[in-house]
């Protein structure tokens, strides 16, 4: 049986015991023991003048986000989002910043995503792995491969809802402003996870800003 060279547990099982080496040996670090994800929480990763600068420029350069062709569904993900310019020298220092947090290569990362719920939006249960099965693996199997390790960091408080929550690791995040969280989106067998489905829950009162990076297999881009 050939090894497909986009989506290798081999190599995606490294990424995730070097991940899960890095955030550990981080005394700001917190692991969250869980049976099914390998999940971690690093409170006031950004400051507040960081969040409030990502906060202008993500109300700045949003537009709705968008789902994979094939994928949309009727009020499944209704926030707004935007790409980070890479060439501002403080998204480039932040993504720096992210990469050595969780010890992967920043050729590795997808570019910052930044978004935005408003009271009543979310985004419905997902993966943030590929399925190999879908129609849009074709065009993201060379484009970086697999996705391994997802962080997400949360810019405000939010008044009430907005949680992030994993239905099937029985745990929920409510977004504090600064705090950094990771988790691999492989098995340590470097298999996709299921258990890492995940949900931004409606927002029900206020605003809810937060930034993401995806990291891949292989060189993104």
């Amino acid at each position: 049986m050939s090894i497909d060279p986009y989506n290798n547990p081999k190599l995606l099982a490294r990424q995730g015991k070097e991940g899960v080496k890095t955030l550990k040996a981080n005394p700001l670090v917190q692991h969250v023991p869980n049976e099914h994800i390998e999940f971690y929480v690093w409170q006031n990763f950004l400051s507040p003048e960081d969040c409030k600068k990502l906060i202008i420029l993500i109300d700045k350069g949003s537009v709705p986000s968008t789902l994979y062709k094939g994928t949309a569904e009727a009020g499944f993900r209704t926030s707004s989002s935007c790409n980070m310019d890479p060439h501002d020298p403080f998204i480039i220092n932040l993504d720096n910043r992210i990469s050595k947090a969780i010890g992967m290569k920043p050729k590795h990362s997808e570019t910052i995503q930044g978004q935005r719920y408003k009271e009543g939006q979310q985004f419905k249960a997902h993966h943030d792995f590929f399925h190999t099965s879908a129609d849009y693996w074709q065009q993201e199997r060379t484009n970086g491969g697999q996705r391994s390790w997802t962080t997400m960091v949360f810019l405000n408080n939010v008044e009430e809802g907005g949680t992030t929550e994993f239905p099937n690791a029985r745990l929920g995040v409510r977004p504090l402003a600064g705090m950094l969280l990771a988790w691999n989106n492989m098995t340590p067998k470097g298999n996709p996870n299921y258990n890492t489905l995940h949900t931004g829950m409606p927002v029900i009162k206020g605003t809810k800003y937060i930034i993401t990076k995806w990291f891949r297999q292989n060189k993104w881009g």
